[in-house]
């Protein structure tokens, strides 16, 4: 696990602007730095030695001095492929980097075929004059370059790019559009004009000063597994625990994020049914009303024997979100917070965690899984009879400020009735955030002129007709692979645990894992209003029933409601005069429409104000140029202060 970065341009490479890019990225690799420049060529590593800690240094040359590589991630399988590769290779080190090299050096960019574990690549070939980039099948690594009059630099997160080139901090309007709507950036947008990210499951070859990006894998939702539900099961249970083993592989120890869900509670009883228990495992609390998860943790723990490590999460966001939003390099979430605290919770402990990321794309997790199959089924009921009869009548409602609540539920369901199949998902994913009816409240005109050319709800829908499936809950766990999984719990379980030092790993994201779940037919996952049936038959297994017939909350759920008060405070300091106000792009009206009825209860916009919030701070960040240190100090502030 690492940070890379690198320049490739027809001009000698300074080395003083790739230090600066690598050192920018200390964080993600604190045990030590590698740079290798060779005229136009110049790689930057950091490391955090997980594997072959003595050897392993990157950036790596080959024996013949052709490919020049740097890499982040691992590799699970590498030791495997090692084997198939020493008749033909000598190999120096005992690392996956070296397998990666040698592997490409045998079968080009077909080597993604054979590499199973989560990865960002650079190879130089020299002999070639050829720059290849990949990212992993689910996108669990990050890769952001820019290209500009022939010259690519790349880097693993962006802050590094903008040391690189500072006039790169210019606002994609777009971006924000698309975060607003979804709370999410999908690829290859990033939230600045000329910065794109590689998507998951894509290479991209430079040469000549000329880019082509490619597709290099797809899961297949079609061929369905002709087996009993009880040897499914059987089957589930076997790809699982290949799966926690392979993630196993390491030189030094490995724990786990215990939340007391469905899917790292499966983690953690994976792990010790292959190493025994004694391991170390970490969970964390959100100290709101009956909002716990620590007593079902405790029930894991003591059933695994692990050594268990807990805190109780008391965020103070005026501190902590300039923080998070260095970190991130784009607006940050909810979760990101609690994410935060339980990496650094860990990394006092462990250099790798295992966690429970993936689980709700690979089973059906969310309710809109089955909400959006009621949806087709009430668009059945005459449209003026929804529209002119049980619309208002819903109207007339109070929503309540609990967003799952039985009125927001029947609301998003009457909304959604309008829309079919992948724009009605796209909606779906829109409806808490700044939908359309808000969006015309909140955006100037001149920024609804601007973000009238990209609709980000048919953008995911885009994704929904692709998918290589024919049932409307594996078009939509498509949908989400490709989109909200990599862009929302991914990014930043990988930027909160990067920020601490520490490898996470998520075994549920393992690209065989997800092509043997695609192939689960979809009652296994979804029966009426049951969710992850499957997963909570296998999970019957090995935890007791109180762990399964909780309902599903959410690490981060509590927080807008623990944070009422901050909330105000935040308002004033960052959106009084908010700069994306001044810069004609929200409307002043708007926004104090959104906090007066959520503080007066009349409304839940507490993922809203949260947007908007962040928003605005990333803004003065990385567009205006303020100081992380002069962030805190701003937000520390009080309201009647200069």
């Amino acid at each position: 696990m690492c940070g890379i970065a690198g320049i490739v341009q027809p001009s000698p490479v300074e080395e003083k602007r790739l230090q600066a890019m690598t050192r920018c990225l200390a964080h993600r690799g604190p045990d030590g730095e590698g740079l290798e420049i060779s005229g136009g060529v110049g790689f930057g590593h950091r490391r955090l030695s997980i594997i072959d800690l003595e050897g392993g240094a990157q950036p790596m040359r080959s024996d013949d001095g052709k490919l020049l590589i740097v890499f982040n991630g691992e590799i699970y399988n590498y030791r495997q492929l090692r084997a198939q590769l020493e008749d033909n290779y000598s190999f120096h080190t005992h690392s996956d980097t070296e397998v990666i090299m040698a592997l490409y050096q045998q079968n080009g960019v077909r080597c993604l075929g054979q590499l199973r574990g989560m990865f960002a690549i650079a190879i130089y070939d020299f002999s070639q004059q050829q720059l290849f980039l990949a990212r992993d099948h689910l996108g669990q690594k990050p890769l952001y370059y820019c290209l500009h009059n022939g010259t690519l630099a790349f880097a693993s997160e962006i802050k590094a790019l903008l040391v690189w080139k500072p006039a790169l901090r210019q606002l994609d309007t777009t971006a924000l559009h698309e975060y607003l709507t979804l709370r999410i950036i999908t690829a290859p947008r990033s939230m600045f004009q000329e910065i794109r990210k590689l998507p998951p499951a894509h290479y991209a070859l430079l040469q000549q000063g000329k880019l082509q990006v490619h597709n290099y894998w797809k899961v297949n939702y079609r061929d369905k597994l002709d087996l009993s539900f009880p040897e499914q099961l059987d089957a589930l249970d076997q790809q699982v625990a290949d799966s926690v083993n392979h993630h196993l592989v390491s030189d030094v120890p490995v724990g786990a994020f215990l939340s007391g869900g469905m899917d790292s509670s499966l983690i953690v009883a994976m792990m010790a049914k292959q190493q025994g228990g004694g391991f170390k495992t970490f969970s964390g609390e959100v100290a709101y009303k009956n909002y716990s998860e620590l007593p079902y943790a405790r029930i894991v723990s003591d059933r695994f024997e692990t050594q268990a490590h807990e805190i109780t999460i008391e965020p103070k966001l005026a501190e902590l979100l300039p923080d998070l939003v260095w970190h991130m390099d784009e607006p940050s979430d909810p979760l990101s917070v609690c994410m935060y605290h339980i990496a650094h919770l860990a990394a006092g402990q462990v250099k790798v965690v295992l966690g429970g990321e993936g689980g709700d794309e690979l089973f059906g997790g969310y309710d809109r899984y089955y909400g959006n199959r009621y949806a087709s089924w009430y668009a059945l009921m005459p449209e003026v009879l929804r529209r002119k009869l049980i619309g208002p009548l819903l109207r007339l409602l109070p929503a309540g400020r609990w967003y799952r609540g039985m009125i927001h539920q029947l609301q998003w369901m009457q909304q959604m009735s309008f829309f079919s199949d992948g724009l009605r998902y796209g909606k779906s994913l829109s409806y808490f955030y700044i939908s359309d009816t808000f969006r015309k409240q909140l955006y100037s005109d001149d920024f609804l002129r601007q973000t009238a050319v990209f609709d980000p709800e048919a953008h995911i829908a885009e994704y929904f007709d692709a998918a290589n499936a024919d049932d409307i809950l594996d078009r939509m766990l498509f949908a989400d692979s490709m989109t909200r999984m990599p862009d929302h719990p991914v990014v930043i379980l990988d930027r909160m645990s990067m920020a601490h030092g520490l490898e996470a790993r998520a075994p549920l994201m393992d690209h065989k894992l997800a092509e043997f779940c695609a192939q689960l037919p979809t009652p296994s996952k979804v029966r009426g209003r049951q969710l992850r049936y499957i997963q909570t038959q296998l999970v019957a297994r090995y935890l007791p029933k109180s762990l399964l017939e909780r309902k599903k909350q959410g690490f981060s759920s509590p927080l807008t409601y623990l944070l009422a008060d901050e909330f105000r405070h935040l308002y004033q300091v960052l959106l009084r005069d908010a700069h994306l106000v001044q810069q004609n792009i929200l409307c002043q009206e708007g926004v104090q429409m959104l906090l007066d009825q959520h503080l007066a209860g009349r409304a839940d916009h507490g993922q809203r104000l949260w947007q908007l919030c962040n928003a605005e701070l990333w803004y003065r960040m990385y567009i205006e140029g303020l100081s992380k240190e002069d962030a805190g100090s701003l937000l520390a502030r009080k309201p009647d202060q200069p």
